[in-house]
């Protein structure tokens, strides 16, 4: 007798009522709630807006449903239409049997008509969600311990499960929990996710192929050690083949996609109001440069005042040096004319013209003094504030 084991639950059902509760349905639906709730939570703080992923869910989710529902009856399809099978047990969904690859297939589906009628790109929704929908998954294979299926092979560890159930040939006893070993890959998985987008801005779908090519190399291994009847290929069974297949395409996808699309979607959603956290940055980044060009510009003006201010004054020493000039010349000529010596008035002339040009030059170089400093007690006063 084993002293440590993971108990199985007596049924699988409750009824209030004439309703039954089933703890199959319940995972479910908790996992659903949990994706869409963390996948809103990141669409936000992508730049997207509030409601847009639960918007977009009631498309996937059912999708998703038929799709998983689909892909386990037609592998399984001897469990439904073999000799002495019922067909109408296909549709009890409620009893077991959805298949993780059909109901993230035809999920894509329902999300691609769900973004393309709101004009959002669909890799960008599924960075988004890929997280949430491992956490979905870790908590709906807690489904499969209430219906006590989907279990690896006998084991004697403290921590194997105990099958109690005689349903469809089921066998007492003690096994791998392999539900549990899935479900903490995948809490596992969706760590792996959120840390690698936050450290790589993962973007153009590749968290996505993250969580995918992530997820199917769990799955492998799991897949492995479990004991219920399946279709094999060359010793493997086919959920092994899916998995190795899937993980290839995932790990092509990132590498071509890094290459491609570097970096991430700058607009997830057309029209929202929030930016995220870099659309902020980008906004503080815009603001910064508009006060350092605001900035610029008010120092070339000042520059160009006192410029002009120079300038003027030195073209009034200029005219008033060309006056001074003209009167001296005009005297000398005077001078000269009234002695009738022409010799003395053109040295005179030539005197007064020295003279001009002396008092010419000192005039403009006194006017070109006061400008400058003028400019250097303009310089000076905003130093003093500072």
């Amino acid at each position: 007798m084993e002293l440590a084991y993971i108990p199985s639950p007596s049924r699988g059902v409750l009824y209030l009522g004439p309703i039954p509760l089933r703890g199959y349905a319940f995972c479910i639906i908790i996992g659903v709630f949990v994706a869409v709730w963390l996948g809103n939570k990141r669409w936000i703080a992508r730049g997207g807006r509030a409601g847009t992923v639960a918007d977009i869910a009631v498309w996937a989710v059912p999708f998703g449903l038929i799709g998983g529902r689909l892909y386990h009856v037609i592998t399984d399809y001897q469990l439904y239409f073999s000799e002495g099978r019922d067909w109408v047990d296909a549709f009890k969904i409620w009893e077991g049997g959805l298949g993780i690859w059909g109901a993230i297939a035809l999920g894509a589906l329902g999300a691609w008509i769900g973004c393309r009628r709101r004009g959002i790109p669909l890799p960008a929704y599924a960075d988004a969600i890929a997280p949430g929908i491992a956490f979905a998954q870790a908590i709906g294979r807690w489904g499969n311990w209430f219906n006590q299926e989907l279990y690896g092979r006998e084991t004697d560890l403290p921590w194997a499960l105990h099958i109690t159930s005689t349903a469809d040939g089921r066998m007492p006893g003690y096994y791998h929990p392999t539900f549990l070993y899935e479900s903490l890959w995948c809490v596992g998985v969706a760590l792996l996710v959120i840390w690698a987008d936050r450290r790589f801005k993962l973007g153009h779908g590749r968290a996505f192929a993250l969580y995918v090519a992530a997820y199917c190399a769990g799955r492998f291994w799991i897949e492995y050690m479990r004991v219920d009847d399946a279709h094999e290929l060359l010793g493997l069974r086919l959920n092994n083949w899916t998995a190795l297949l899937v993980f290839l395409l995932a790990v092509v996808y990132l590498v071509v996609s890094a290459k491609k699309r570097p970096g991430r979607e700058e607009v997830v959603e057309p029209g929202a109001s929030g930016g995220g956290t870099d659309a902020a940055d980008a906004s503080s980044a815009s603001d910064a440069s508009g006060d350092s060009a605001a900035s610029d510009t008010s120092d070339v003006s000042k520059g160009s005042g006192v410029s002009a201010a120079s300038a003027g004054a030195a073209g009034s020493g200029a005219k008033a040096a060309d006056a001074v000039r003209d009167e001296d010349r005009a005297e000398a000529r005077s001078k000269a004319k009234g002695k009738g010596e022409d010799k003395a008035a053109g040295e005179a002339g030539d005197t007064a013209g020295s003279a001009a040009k002396d008092t010419a030059g000192t005039a403009a170089g006194d006017a070109a003094d006061g400008a400058a400093g003028e400019k250097a007690g303009d310089g000076a006063g905003p130093a003093k504030k500072s």
